[in-house]
């Protein structure tokens, strides 16, 4: 008797469809399909294999209103925003089909005496693992770089939300045949099956945990690693920041898809000077926020994902009042839905200052120097991404002393188009995006001729 995996709308509780899962003792059979299918997907060359990836455009702009609908009923996000994802996702496809075919493309180098061709091959069968809170987005991160690679993809999506997972992946199944791009289904013991199994690379999204268990088990083989880990964003405000920008930017951050965003800003360091202000305007931008049915119009915040991840946040804020930290604002619980809550009080060995929240929670503590900022903000094991707000010549300067991946100034950590998606210290392994980002989904190799 087959087994399936039901998918909970966690505003309603309600069961929003469910799929088969894959048994352990399926995934060898779906990777030597992927295995065998290999050759010919990358015997068509980069030029069709990009025509057809982006002959899935036009799917997915068809089905974006499903499809965005699926991912809001499964983990909870705004109707709104869940379709804009996928849609952006549909729009962009072209695009980021492009610039992954420029950087894959042969590059040539040359001296005296050598003519070198860097070729970029594939490395063969890609596992693609990736979360539930981006639930589109993500894989196409992901599997988009693995196939123009010339690689077959394995996607276990998450087991929170199978069901926009598998209908944006039918889309491209549609445009490059079923053992090209196949799915596995199923929980942690699924995924490590799909480790363990003989791929060549595994590209995941998710808990710094679960990377680690990935790298040892991935060792044996010396499977090729592209890891995209947890965060704990930090935001400095500086005593010459324009606190409307920065408290309008830390309400977005710190809230927004109910906090459940790697990039979420969770720890924020305010220069003394202005804190009191800083944690005034952030409280009355909290209260403001509309939280409830992810399907009205008006709703900006949804509910946690599931039960679990519900609490984990409150275990967190609970420890972090226990030890003597004030809640400003928030805190009340109804369901699965956390009100977005205001933190102020709290101390840098306190779990909620180390630990992921990955909930809509904002910790505010007041400092004496950017000296101290940066120290504090340095003081985790992550280092994903961050912001500084200041001066412009003032906030690069504490910028290029924090200990992340990637920064902004009086914004958002995202670079320019183009740039990766980088993760310093037990925030990722490898990474995605960018010219060097697409690369690491491909085996790089030199052909040398004498002149």
């Amino acid at each position: 008797m087959t087994r399936t995996l039901q998918s909970i709308d966690p505003a309603l509780g309600s069961v929003v469809g469910e799929v088969a899962v894959t048994s352990v003792g399926e995934i060898a059979a779906v990777v030597a399909r992927a295995r065998a299918a290999q050759p010919a997907w990358a015997e068509l060359g980069l030029a069709e294999r990009a025509r057809r990836v982006t002959a899935a455009a036009e799917a997915l702009k068809v089905r974006a209103i499903e499809i965005g609908t699926l991912a809001s009923h499964e983990m909870g996000k705004p109707l709104k925003e869940a379709i804009g994802e996928v849609s952006y996702c549909a729009e962009s496809l072209a695009e980021s089909v492009a610039e992954i075919v420029t950087a894959l493309e042969p590059e040539t180098l040359e001296d005296k005496s050598v003519h070198s061709e860097l070729r970029f091959d594939p490395l063969g069968v890609a596992a693609c693992i990736t979360p539930w809170n981006f639930p589109v987005a993500m894989p196409q991160d992901v599997v988009i770089p693995s196939l123009l690679a010339g690689n077959t993809v394995l996607l276990k999506p998450s087991e929170k939300t199978p069901l926009c997972a598998q209908a944006w992946a039918e889309c491209l199944i549609g445009a490059v045949g079923r053992d090209v791009l196949a799915l596995i289904h199923g929980d942690e013991m699924q995924g490590k099956a799909l480790v363990q199994a003989d791929v060549n690379l595994i590209a995941f999204v998710g808990s710094r945990a679960a990377g680690k268990h990935i790298m040892r088990e991935a060792a044996g083989g010396l499977k090729r690693l592209v890891l995209e880990l947890g965060g704990k964003d930090a935001l400095i405000v500086l005593d010459d920041a324009d606190l409307d920008l920065a408290t309008a930017f830390a309400a977005r951050n710190c809230f927004r898809n109910a906090g459940q965003v790697c990039v979420s800003t969770e720890r924020i360091f305010v220069h003394e000077r202005v804190a009191t202000r800083f944690v005034a305007e952030l409280s009355k931008r909290a209260e403001a926020l509309v939280q409830g049915d992810p399907a009205n119009e008006s709703t900006q915040i949804g509910p946690m994902a599931d039960a679990g991840q519900k609490s984990h946040v409150l275990a967190l804020i609970e420890d972090a009042v226990r030890s003597g930290a004030t809640v400003a604002v928030g805190g009340q619980t109804k369901g699965n839905f956390v009100r977005p809550t205001v933190l102020t009080g709290v101390t840098p060995s306190m779990r909620i200052m180390q630990e992921e929240t990955f909930g809509p929670v904002a910790c505010v503590m007041s400092v004496k120097s950017d000296d101290e900022a940066v120290r504090l903000a340095n003081g985790t094991p992550f280092g994903l991404g961050g912001a500084v707000f200041g001066e412009r010549e003032h906030a690069l300067r504490v910028a290029r002393a924090l200990d992340t991946g990637m920064v902004g100034i009086n914004k958002g950590c995202g670079g320019a188009s183009g740039s990766p998606w980088v993760g310093a210290k037990e925030s990722g392994f490898g990474y995605h995006s960018g010219k060097a980002g697409h690369r690491q989904f491909a085996q790089v190799r030199v052909i040398s001729v004498a002149r």
